[in-house]
């Protein structure tokens, strides 16, 4: 039946590697409206969930002798903490919770999107845009907040001979508004490509021929697919970072 599925009634491959993206109403049918509670918003919040699972439930003991959970939520607050100290510096640890909580639900979204049948929300890019978008104004608002005309030295490399400065400032103000551009389908492009390439090869998986590889392909994917959602989710947390450096830091 399954073969008969993949194969079709012409004997050609009918599986839709990207039918998986589709946003569907969670309960009955019919289009999708903007209050319409639907699979992205369940796997949404799941990702929630499990955040206030790891961070409230996991570190309620605070044990000396941590457990499991509370070595893993103390090791992510550590790891991010960290970052956001070595990229910014000192002023930059009062935003640390706003990019902690970017990683964890990032990084939770991105592992709970590999469990069979569920969705990849970070796959879509009306999620990462928005997230993009947030880091682009809170940023950018910061910048003229604390500096005022200041941030604008930002545009302007007073290290660069006068002469190619406005060349270099063009290119510094079509780089800085590309930003969320580049932010979103970093995240949401790497996470779709493999998502869609593991389905493929589960379609293969189906033919008796080519099983065998098909399988090993999945495997294989899948295996990278473990550690790209966890890259992903830091390349995007330490972007973050750099952003904000340049809104404490703007002078060149």
């Amino acid at each position: 039946m399954a073969t008969e599925e993949v194969t079709g009634e012409s004997g050609g491959l009918v599986f839709h590697p990207m039918d998986q993206f589709i946003v569907e109403p969670l309960f009955g049918t019919g289009s999708v409206g903007m209050f319409t509670i639907t699979n992205v918003t369940l796997w949404m919040a799941l990702a929630v969930l499990c955040i206030l699972a790891l961070m409230v439930l996991g570190t309620s003991k605070r044990a000396v002798i941590p457990s499991r959970s509370q070595s893993v939520a103390e090791l992510a607050y550590g790891f991010i903490y960290k970052m956001v100290e070595d990229v910014t510096g000192k002023e930059g640890i009062k935003y640390f919770p706003y990019i902690f909580t970017l990683f964890l639900y990032i990084v939770f979204a991105n592992f709970l999107g590999l469990i069979p049948t569920a969705f990849t929300t970070t796959s879509h890019f009306a999620v990462t845009v928005v997230l993009a978008l947030a880091v682009f104004l809170a940023v950018t608002i910061l910048g003229f907040v604390l500096n005022g005309t200041k941030f604008l030295y930002l545009f302007w490399p007073t290290s660069a001979p006068l002469a190619i400065r406005p060349v270099l400032m063009i290119i510094e103000l079509i780089s800085y508004f590309v930003r969320p551009v580049s932010h979103s389908i970093r995240l949401a492009g790497n996470l779709m490509a493999g998502h869609a390439v593991i389905k493929v090869f589960a379609g293969f998986a189906a033919l008796v021929a080519v099983s065998p590889l098909a399988v090993l392909g999945i495997v294989a994917m899948y295996g990278l697919e473990i550690l790209v959602a966890f890259i992903q989710a830091y390349v995007f947390t330490i972007l973050t970072c750099v952003y904000l450096k340049d809104a404490l830091h703007p002078h060149h």
